[in-house]
């Protein structure tokens, strides 16, 4: 789980993803269209995807795509971003995060 956290303190947001997953794809295209551009590893196409994908599962995120850091904080997966966004707090979480500049 250290790589996991590692990863997802690099960046302001970062979404673990699968290539196939339309919800994955919903969350990355409102991300895109709020001019953030999250870093995203698509765990089926990405070396070590696998182990990835397995440290998620230890850490209680099982087979839920997309899973979202912001800030180098595990904030969720589609369900809690589009909370977010719905009650407006998402782009306030970006702008301290740093991924919004607006």
């Amino acid at each position: 789980m250290d790589r996991v956290f590692q990863l997802a303190a690099e960046r302001p947001v970062v979404v673990f993803s699968k290539s196939t997953c339309c919800m994955c794809h919903t969350i990355k295209t409102l991300f895109f269209d709020f001019g953030v551009n999250p870093t995203v590893y698509e765990l089926d196409q990405v070396p070590g995807g696998r182990e990835i994908e397995q440290a998620l599962a230890r850490h209680g995120v099982a087979g839920d795509f997309p899973v979202v850091f912001i800030g180098g904080n595990l904030v969720g997966g589609a369900n809690e971003i589009m909370t977010l966004h719905l009650n407006g707090s998402l782009s306030a979480m970006l702008k301290r995060a740093g991924a919004l500049w607006l």
